[in-house]
């Protein structure tokens, strides 16, 4: 293979590869319209052993999602060196909830 086609063959698989890629602000929530109904209280996971030595336990939490709250079930997640997981909470103002956390902070 020419050097005009290795670079057109990789830039092609870079694009491929990125183009499955979503950058999201980390601690942004998924609706926009004021939540007036409390969250339900948090359901029992059964954590169970790590997949690998050093994997965090990422709590599940409730979301709110087309107007009422849907459940996100918790996972292992890969360390990350330097950071520490702050983990969802949903906090009143005034008449109306809201969520924060879900997001890798440096710890």
């Amino acid at each position: 293979m020419n050097q005009a086609g290795f670079l057109v063959a990789a830039l092609a698989a870079m694009a491929i590869s990125l183009s499955a890629c979503v950058v999201a602000p980390a601690s942004r929530p998924d609706y926009i319209e004021p939540v007036l109904v409390a969250p339900p209280p948090p359901r029992a996971e059964y954590v169970g052993p790590p997949p690998m030595p050093g994997y965090v336990w990422i709590s599940g939490s409730w979301h709110w999602r087309g107007g009422r709250y849907e459940w996100g079930p918790g996972y292992w997640a890969p360390p990350r060196p330097g950071y520490r997981w702050v983990p969802y909470r949903w906090e009143r103002k005034g008449d109306h909830w809201q969520q924060h956390g879900g997001r890798w902070d440096r710890g």
